[in-house]
């Protein structure tokens, strides 16, 4: 899942009105960003096998510190502790775990059954919404366009930027979903890491930069 995880940080910034909303795209991605350094280091390993789902060609196949239910916990609790650590707001911080937490379950729905429960552990869950490419891009195109419609209702620009940066947020977030859904199998495994690390923290800078232009409406 790529935007359906998007959506979970837009629907979440109303609830955490303190928290920037490229924090709330960091947590939404945290265990993604995470993936990419652990594939390079070699702890998790991931194969590209055009064909295995019919949306995406990779193939998951050991990656239980930052992908399994356990770990993700241990992820949501990480960052939410830091968050209170570094500003001292309760809420905010809870929601910024269940921000990162969330991630898991939104994978569970798409992935075929490779996510673990927790490292170590042998049964792999996954009900493989990704073996159909429509049912995949009406699941996640249905989370992202009501939870902006939330987001919008919620929140409101203060300038150009506001408006117009928000709204190439958005094309770049569809863009790069198009890219990945209907363009060609990456060339590697370290292309995958380098791209995942790169378009992440792009879209997190895009976060705290449009986040500065837009308030919460009272």
């Amino acid at each position: 899942m790529f935007i359906g995880h998007f959506a979970v940080a837009f629907a979440a910034k109303p609830a955490a009105p303190t928290a920037s909303l490229g924090t709330l795209f960091i947590a939404c991605e945290l265990v993604d960003l995470a993936w990419p350094v652990f594939l390079l280091i070699g702890l998790e390993a991931v194969e590209i096998r055009p064909g295995i789902t019919a949306f995406t060609p990779l193939d998951f196949v050991h990656y239980p510190w930052t992908h399994s239910l356990v770990m993700a916990g241990a992820w949501a609790a990480a960052l939410a502790v830091l968050y209170f650590l570094l500003r001292r707001d309760s809420r905010a911080a809870l929601v910024v775990g269940a921000v990162v937490l969330s991630h898991w379950f939104l994978d569970f729905l798409v992935h075929r059954p490779d996510l673990p429960l927790a490292p170590g552990a042998a049964a792999r869950f996954g009900l493989g919404i990704w073996h159909s490419v429509p049912a995949t891009l009406m699941l996640e195109g249905a989370l992202f366009v009501a939870a902006l419609l939330y987001y919008f209702s919620r929140t409101r620009a203060l300038d150009r930027a506001g408006s117009w940066g928000l709204w190439g947020l958005l094309l770049f977030l569809l863009a790069a979903y198009a890219g990945a859904a209907f363009g060609p199998p990456p060339p590697s495994m370290a292309a995958v890491a380098w791209a995942g690390l790169g378009g992440g923290a792009l879209v997190a800078a895009l976060g705290y930069w449009v986040d500065r232009h837009r308030t919460m409406e009272t």
